[in-house]
């Protein structure tokens, strides 16, 4: 387990609901013909955090998936 998913950093906006966010806004640009890669990037990372069991996550802990 990573050093940092021991302390759950639960005070703020949590990844699962912002992966929540993120598909209605995908869902809306594709419905209507806009494309939002950096989005979609953004999308995928947060899912790599939820897959590590970090869904509860602040959505701070980005910063860790990123570095």
């Amino acid at each position: 387990m990573k050093p940092w998913l021991i302390i759950p950093l639960i005070l703020g906006f949590a990844v699962d609901w912002m992966r929540k966010d993120l598909g209605i806004c995908l869902a809306t640009a594709e419905e209507n013909g806009a494309s939002l890669p950096v989005t979609a990037l953004v999308d995928q990372f947060y899912k790599d955090l939820q897959n590590l069991g970090a869904g509860r996550l602040d959505t701070s802990s980005l910063i860790k998936r990123l570095i």
